[in-house]
């Protein structure tokens, strides 16, 4: 169900695209892979050309076999459903047209990102900045990589890599086949509510094993979502508000 949802509202978003973003499309530019002239040795095989090269040049070709035949999955089973369903941060990587990258960093209660079924999950949007770094890359390059991690029970990690297309409240109330509780996400009032939402299409799914990752101890905090308080969300903490930008000039002239 979700596969004919998903590619539905893709081609009404795409429709909506600004001239810039339909100008440069939904994928990467001709693409990095392409032009970067890599032999892949193993194409049938998970990872990038480059991993591939890197296995052979450092003879780590058969460790990683064991791993994608051992840990890696094209979609989501049920025990990384329940673990995706107890997690309350990810962090998402995307990029460009031309591959420059950001990694960022998504919060809510616990299983605020919802699993559709095995092959799609869905996360919103809260209130933010207004760079929309993370959604104005996923117009120009649908690639995205979440990493899901359990600092406080566990300290296991899950991978999640696929397709993500960003779609709005109404595109999701008008599907008769939404869960309820989507459906009360979106109607949730103050800083938890909703602005939009972006759904991926799971490709690769793996353990991010727990050697290096330190288990934490949750503190009492209060979370003020959606609040604009200046110092409730850091201030300057890093003293950044009077340094020199090389785009000064440009911004004194608006």
């Amino acid at each position: 169900m979700w596969t004919r949802y998903y590619n539905r509202l893709a081609r009404k978003f795409q429709k909506g695209k600004s001239l810039i973003a339909q100008q440069l499309g939904n994928t990467p530019s001709a693409s990095v892979e392409e032009k970067s002239g890599l032999p892949d040795s193993h194409p049938e095989m998970p990872g990038s050309r480059g991993e591939h090269l890197l296995q052979e040049r450092y003879g780590t070709t058969k460790q990683a076999l064991t791993f994608y035949n051992y840990q890696m999955l094209d979609r989501l089973n049920d025990i990384m459903k329940e673990y995706i369903a107890e997690q309350e941060m990810v962090f998402i990587a995307t990029s460009d047209a031309r591959g420059e990258c950001d990694c960022s960093f998504r919060a809510g209660e616990p299983g605020f990102v919802r699993v559709l079924d095995d092959k799609y999950l869905i996360y919103p949007e809260y209130r933010g900045n207004g760079v929309m770094a993370s959604l104005g890359n996923i117009t120009e390059n649908p690639h995205i990589g979440m990493v899901f991690i359990d600092f406080f029970r566990t300290a296991v990690g899950l991978h999640v890599n696929g397709k993500a297309k960003i779609f709005e409240n109404e595109d999701l109330l008008s599907q008769p086949g939404l869960p309820d509780v989507i459906r009360q996400d979106i109607f949730t009032e103050g800083g938890r509510t909703p602005e939009r939402w972006v759904m991926v299409e799971v490709e690769e799914a793996y353990i991010h094993c727990s050697k290096h990752i330190p288990r934490l101890k949750k503190l009492d905090k209060e979370i003020d979502w959606g609040t604009d308080d200046t110092v409730k969300k850091g201030g300057d903490y890093f003293k950044a508000k009077n340094e020199k930008r090389p785009w000064d000039a440009f911004v004194s002239q608006k």
